[in-house]
């Protein structure tokens, strides 16, 4: 079972989030409650495997519960839902380690299928986002990519072919059928380039990939 906590300072949002995932016989509801600072209390003393978090709560905000988590309950993964799209707060979510990021009109199998990709050590972002996501790197700007290519200089050969791939989107089944390896070789190429980057998540590994060109379709 994947327990999932609620954070949600909307009692009728929160009613919704929890009527999507009580269709699912896979996921199990730990708590839902009002704000980041009891999200944070919760994923401390019970095992959370996924933490879904609005961004705009009181007494600690989504962005910052998701930080704190990082820090004081690392194994929780995080999914940013909120109804504000706006470039500045995707860029926050990814780099404070959330791994997937909803917006809340997105459609109910969305919510499903970015918990439990989350929960499998993937990346979640809806499309909506990813296309935001894009947008912000064709405008990345000489330094950054600069750097980023100075970070992907650290990585051999094969790490690179792996970090091309993440930052087309694809799961780690995708990249073993892609590179003709396992899962499982897959999954130690990943955990080895995001040690070598001082990266959290998938996220921004493929942020960085697109940020240093390799990403281009083709």
């Amino acid at each position: 079972m994947i327990r999932v906590l609620i954070a949600d300072d909307e009692p009728l949002m929160r009613a919704g989030i929890k009527a999507i995932l009580g269709t699912a016989e896979d996921i199990e509801l730990v708590d839902e409650v009002g704000d980041g600072r009891e999200a944070v209390r919760v994923a401390t003393e019970r095992r959370v495997d996924v933490a879904v978090l609005d961004i705009r709560m009181p007494r600690l905000d989504g962005l910052a519960a998701a930080r704190e988590l990082k820090a004081v309950a690392p194994s929780t993964r995080v999914v940013v839902l909120t109804t504000f799209g706006e470039d500045d707060n995707i860029v926050r979510a990814l780099s404070e380690g959330a791994a997937g990021f909803l917006l809340k009109d997105s459609a109910p199998e969305e919510l499903l299928r970015a918990v439990r990709a989350v929960h499998a050590g993937e990346a979640y972002l809806s499309p909506m986002v990813t296309s935001r996501v894009v947008g912000m790197v064709a405008q990345v700007g000489q330094p950054r990519r600069q750097e980023a290519m100075r970070q992907v200089q650290r990585l051999t050969d094969r790490e690179v072919e792996v970090l091309e791939l993440l930052g087309l989107g694809m799961s780690n089944a995708d990249v073993g059928q892609r590179l003709h390896m396992s899962e499982a070789t897959v999954k130690t190429y990943v955990s080895r380039l995001l040690a070598k980057l001082g990266l959290t998540n998938r996220v921004q590994a493929a942020l960085l990939a697109r940020d240093a060109g390799l990403s281009a379709e083709g």
